[in-house]
């Protein structure tokens, strides 16, 4: 049988941190824990860390596309509003300075 060594534990205990190990991993480190008070000592640091749950994922290719489409027809609709905004001011203008000029 071979034996359990420290960098095999080390390997192995941020899949343990994550829960992510079967009972039968978690089980053998959890062995070895017992055997070595600094590690122990370190897992349960690590173990009570709260870690982001929105980690950031990064974006496809086809994602970053979508997005791109997206922003253009905000802009593209945004610059319509406001050039319709400043028309109707225009007209506005335009028709109170017509009608109140002697």
């Amino acid at each position: 049988m071979m034996k359990i060594t420290r960098n095999i534990i080390l390997d192995l205990l941020p899949m343990y941190l994550a829960d992510e190990v079967s009972t039968d991993t978690r089980a053998l480190i959890e062995e070895y824990l017992k055997t070595d008070p600094e590690l122990a000592k370190f897992a349960k640091q690590s173990n009570t860390m709260r870690l982001p749950s929105d980690v950031p994922v990064p974006l496809t290719r086809d994602d970053e596309m979508k997005t791109y489409r997206k922003a253009r027809r905000l802009i593209l609709l945004y610059t319509i509003i406001l050039a319709v905004l400043i028309s109707i001011g225009l007209v506005i203008t335009i028709f109170v300075g017509f009608f109140s000029s002697p």
